[in-house]
C-alpha cells in the first residue's frame, strides 16, 4: 500500500517532502559551516548531485518509510533540513540543518520538535535520539530544546578531517514530557547540567584525641573513614552507612566541621567533601569492628605524628585547618583543596 510522505506544519513552519526542483535554490544556500557537523549534501554540491540526493531520499521513504527527509520552509522560503531515519527497531536518529539565513531564529528547535511528533505518531517510534558532537553547541541546544534529553558522552566516536571527536548521545521516549511542559523543561535541564561528586566522611576519635584512620585496599595512603554520596542520598546519612557498611560501626554525626573542594588529582574529576563530626568512642572498640575486607585492610588510631605521614597532602591540609580552629568557632570552614578560602578564614 502507498503512503505518500505528508507535510507538517506549526504556523509559518511547514515541513514537506523535498522535490528535485528545490536542488537549485538549497544548493546557493550552502555555507562551510554545513561540512562541518551533518550527514548531509556537502558544500559544492552541484544542482544535479543534489537532486540525485532529492530522489535517494524518496525512494528510501518510498522502501518501508525507512528514512522521512523533510525541507524545511519557513514564511514560504526553503530554510533547511530535517530527517529521521530508522537505525532499529522502534528507534529513529535524527539529523538537520538550518541554512545561514535563517539560523538563530528558533526555526531548528521548532523543526525538530514538529519531526519528532511525526516520529512517534506517524512512524510509531518508541524513542528518538541524535549525536551531536559536544563542539556544536547550536546543534545541542536545538536537540534539548526539542524534548531530548543528554544521556552520555561517546568518547573519540568520530573521525573529523585529521582529528577524532568525541560525541554527545541525546534521546527522547514517547512518554517523556513535552518539552514545552514544566516536566520536560526540568528532565531535560536536569540531564544537560554539570554533575558533581559529593564525598562524605567523618572525623571519629578516642579519648586521647586521636583520628581513626581506613587502611585502604585500593590505595597506598591511608583515609578518613566514609565515601561517596549515592544519587538522592543525604550526605549525612551517606558517612553513616559508609561506617556501617565497612567497619560495621553505628555512628551520629554531631556537627559538620567543614565543606571541602577537592581538585582533580590522580585521574579522579574535582569533587565537594562535607567532613562530619562523629564524635568521641573509647579506643579499645577497634577490638569490636567488622571489616568490609574488598576494601579495608585495617584501621588505626593515628596522632597528628602519624596522620601526616599516612594520609594524602590535601587530608593532611584539611586535618590541619580543622585543628587550627577552636570549638567554639561559629561558621563552618569553607576549603579549597584543605585549605581556608573565604575572607575571615584566611587565603590559600
Amino acid at each position: 500500500m502507498d503512503h505518500p510522505q505528508p507535510t507538517l506544519r506549526d504556523g509559518d513552519l511547514v515541513l514537506r517532502p523535498w522535490d528535485p526542483a528545490d536542488a537549485a535554490e538549497s544548493v546557493g544556500l550552502q555555507d562551510p559551516e554545513l561540512s562541518r557537523w551533518p550527514d548531509l549534501p556537502a558544500p559544492g554540491a552541484t544542482v544535479q548531485e543534489h537532486s540525485a540526493w532529492v530522489r535517494e531520499k524518496h525512494a528510501e521513504w518510498a522502501d518501508s518509510r525507512s528514512t522521512a527527509t523533510f525541507l524545511v520552509e519557513w514564511q514560504g522560503q526553503v530554510a533547511g533540513s530535517v530527517e529521521v531515519r530508522r537505525v532499529r527497531e522502534g528507534v529513529g536518529s535524527l539529523s538537520w540543518l538550518v541554512y545561514a539565513p535563517y539560523r538563530r531564529r528558533g526555526i531548528a528547535s521548532r523543526a525538530v520538535r514538529l519531526l519528532v511528533e511525526f516520529a512517534f505518531g506517524d512512524l510509531g517510534l518508541g524513542r528518538v535520539e541524535a549525536r551531536v558532537n559536544p563542539l556544536n553547541r547550536p546543534a545541542l541546544g536545538v536537540a534539548l530544546r526539542a524534548g531530548l534529553r543528554r544521556e552520555g558522552l561517546l568518547r573519540s566516536d568520530v573521525q573529523v578531517g585529521d582529528e577524532t571527536h568525541d560525541t554527545v548521545l541525546l534521546g527522547r521516549l514517547t512518554d517523556d514530557p513535552a518539552p514545552g511542559s514544566r516536566e520536560g523543561f526540568t528532565a531535560m535541564l536536569d540531564s544537560a547540567l554539570p554533575v558533581k561528586r559529593a564525598i562524605a566522611q567523618g572525623v571519629l576519635r578516642n579519648e586521647t584525641g586521636d583520628v581513626l584512620l581506613c587502611e585502604l585496599a585500593y590505595k597506598s595512603e591511608w583515609d578518613l573513614p566514609g565515601g561517596v554520596v549515592d544519587p538522592g542520598e543525604s550526605p549525612a546519612t551517606c558517612v553513616v552507612r559508609e561506617v556501617q557498611e565497612e567497619l560495621g560501626l553505628v555512628v551520629t554525626p554531631q556537627r559538620l566541621l567543614a565543606v571541602n573542594w577537592m581538585p582533580p588529582w590522580l585521574g579522579w574529576r574535582d569533587a565537594v567533601l562535607l567532613v562530619f563530626d562523629l564524635g568521641t568512642v573509647r579506643s579499645d572498640i577497634v577490638d569490636e569492628l567488622v571489616l568490609e575486607d574488598r576494601e579495608i585492610r585495617a584501621v588505626h588510631w593515628a596522632p597528628e605524628s602519624v596522620w601526616t605521614a599516612k594520609v594524602a597532602p590535601y587530608t593532611v591540609r584539611m586535618l590541619r585547618s580543622l585543628a587550627s580552629r577552636s570549638d567554639e568557632a561559629g561558621a563552618i570552614p569553607y576549603l579549597e583543596d584543605g585549605l581556608p578560602r573565604l575572607e575571615g578564614h584566611g587565603e590559600t
